[in-house]
């Protein structure tokens, strides 16, 4: 009977059971799409992460959530790196130095930074993710609805616009934090049939408020089934969503703190650097920390 290790970290957080929660599979390599693809549906989290050996990074890694592979994910990468740290495949730091590797994902390899965490603190762990790509605009009175929004809901000026720094998602700039709480989703089968008609992965609803005094952004996540209806805190959308605020003039630094999940009790940080002017963005950098909080053993 083949043994997988697997752990259970909360990532964009140093307090367990806060932010987001990932499944990590280690030792993954003979496992086929299909049996990772149960898997995912099988832990039932946001994604699960598979962990497997890789010719041209430090390791390779694939992601799943409970319908589908996506390319690239940010809470499961700091989930990934976390976990790894936690079982010693990935060396800590220990010279007060960066520790810089590569992990191979789907389309290719992302560079990720581990720095020296203060005494009984998690590790920072930055992602770096794809050149940003601004793709179709939306018709907010189209877009909107499917929110249980109206456009004039939307940022006044802002346009609706899918954006992908590795996963397309669909970007979704409201007015203010009151308006974002009363999104919803009156029929997630329409919001299906729209992504898929669009060719996006999933929704990203935000605005220009932090939840804390400390943060410049804050988001909802909306996912249709068979995957969670909402996702605490979403690495890669938030790496679109800066990139989307900083092209379009709408942040004062390229740099800050965005936040997401504290009104489902998960709370999350992301910290967030765009690098390169607005009109030609090189990358966009995200950094959070993780906890294990579960560690044990699949038995297939």
């Amino acid at each position: 009977m083949p043994v997988y290790p697997f752990l259970l970290v909360d990532a964009f957080t140093d307090t367990a059971l806060g932010g987001n929660p990932c499944a990590v599979v280690l030792d993954a390599d003979d496992l086929s799409h299909a049996q990772m693809q149960r898997l995912a549906q099988e832990f039932n989290q946001s994604e699960t992460a598979f962990v497997r050996r890789s010719a041209v990074a430090e390791f390779g890694v694939r992601y799943f959530t409970p319908g589908e592979e996506i390319p690239l994910a940010g809470h499961p990468t700091i989930a990934t790196i976390t976990a790894l740290l936690h079982t010693g495949r990935l060396p800590r730091p220990t010279d007060g130095r960066p520790h810089d590797l590569q992990l191979e994902l789907l389309h290719g390899p992302v560079a990720i930074r581990v720095s020296p965490a203060e005494a009984g603190l998690p590790h920072f762990i930055r992602m770096t993710q794809r050149r940003p790509e601004f793709g179709p605009l939306h018709e907010p009175a189209e877009v909107l609805p499917l929110f249980g929004l109206m456009p004039a809901d939307l940022l006044p000026g802002a346009v609706v616009q899918t954006v992908s720094t590795g996963t397309p998602q669909l970007m979704v700039p409201l007015r203010d934090a009151a308006t974002l709480r009363r999104a919803h989703l009156p029929d997630p089968m329409a919001l299906d049939a729209y992504r898929r008609a669009s060719g996006f992965f999933s929704s990203h609803l935000f605005c220009l408020e932090g939840a804390t005094p400390g943060g410049t952004t804050f988001a909802r996540h909306f996912c249709t089934p068979p995957d969670l209806p909402e996702d605490p805190v979403t690495g890669s959308a938030t790496g679109g969503m800066a990139a989307y605020l900083w092209h379009y003039g709408l942040l004062s630094t390229p740099d800050f703190i965005a936040e997401q999940g504290h009104w489902m009790g998960r709370p999350g940080t992301v910290h967030v650097a765009v690098q390169g002017p607005p009109e030609a963005i090189e990358a966009v950098h995200i950094s959070g920390q993780g906890v294990v909080v579960v560690q044990g053993e699949l038995r297939l």
